[in-house]
Order: C-alpha cells, then structure tokens, then sequence
C-alpha cells in the first residue's frame, strides 16, 4: 500500500475518507493541525477523539499541535467574511510541507467531504501548497459519502462537533438565536 498524508479536520470527517483511501490501495497517515478550532476545549476533543479513532482503525496519527487562537484572529479580523481563504491555506499548506519533508508523496484533507465547505477553493489551495512544496495533491470528491461516514462515526461513538471549528462560524451557528434575542430585547446583542 501506498502511504498518503490525510489532513485531519476531525475524526467524524476521516471516517470516510479513511475508508476510502484504504479501499484506492492508499495507506493513510493522519495529520491533526487545525488552529482554527476554537474554544481549547473543542480543539482538544476534536484532536484527542481523532487520536482514539486513529488507535481504533490501526491508524498513525502526527499532531502538529498549535492551538492558535491569537495568530488566527490576528490573521483573519480585517477580512472576517473571506476568513475560509486564509484557514485552507494555513492548514493544506503546512500538511503539503510537512507531506514533502516526511517523505510523502501525496496529501490530502477531510475537509474535501465536508459539504459546508468551499470545495472549489479548497481543491485550488490544495493544488497551489502542492506545487509550491514539490508534492501532489490528492484531489477527492469526499462528498458524495458523507452521510454515511457521520453515520458511521455515530455508530463508533465519536465525538460529533456542531460547527466547523472557528470562532466565527461557531457564532453562524448560533445566528437565528441571536437575531431572536435581539428582536426580543430590542437593539444589539
């Protein structure tokens, strides 16, 4: 089997992606850098239930461990809106550099099953942090199995998130509350 660098989001997301990797001939090697997941506690439920998982499915998970909090707001406060654009290219391309220093020849992310996500840009951020580091970039369309990868992480009851990892889109998440409340209590929540 080939080995190939799996950028972790998330254990629920790898699932998949695991599974379909090992059914291509592919040996996949997870990576976890995510400092984009806020608060710590989340970021270390997301990292430590991927770690278990890995335990679970026979396998290795690196951590590059970094809960970035300030470097991450710091870089994405003037543009909150386009904050999606800076958090692929931080993590793909740390997982291309590391792929090409760690004797990988491919990568690639869990986030290309997320249907939440900009596949389109993550799929050219990918191939970008691929040319730049000497590496290719395993493109896959993820999406099409992610009902049944979430499906199948529930049944090896593994952590679930609710939101995608920032700060600001845990806010998203909440949005349809906030605009209640503030109807509620008039002015600004």
């Amino acid at each position: 089997m080939e080995s190939v660098l799996l950028h972790s989001c998330c254990a629920p997301c790898s699932v998949y992606c695991v599974d379909a990797l090992r059914g291509e001939g592919f040996a996949p090697t997870s990576l976890w850098f995510n400092p984009n997941i806020h608060p710590y506690q989340e970021y270390k439920a997301r990292r430590d239930t991927l770690l278990g998982y890995g335990e679970t499915v026979g396998m290795e998970v690196r951590v590059l461990d970094d809960y970035g909090l300030r470097d991450f707001v710091r870089a994405v406060a003037s543009d909150i809106d386009r904050r999606c654009a800076h958090c692929y290219a931080i993590r793909l391309g740390t997982a291309a550099k590391y792929a090409a220093e760690h004797g990988f020849r491919a990568f690639t992310s869990s986030l290309l099953i997320s249907p939440y996500q900009n596949h389109e840009l993550l799929k050219k951020t990918g191939e970008e942090m691929a040319e730049k580091y000497g590496v290719e970039f395993l493109y896959r369309d993820f999406r099409p199995g992610f009902r049944e990868g979430q499906a199948r992480a529930r049944e090896l009851g593994l952590y679930m998130q609710k939101y995608c990892g920032c700060i600001f889109s845990e806010e998203e998440r909440y949005q349809k509350q906030i605009q209640k409340d503030k109807e509620r209590f008039g002015g600004t929540v």
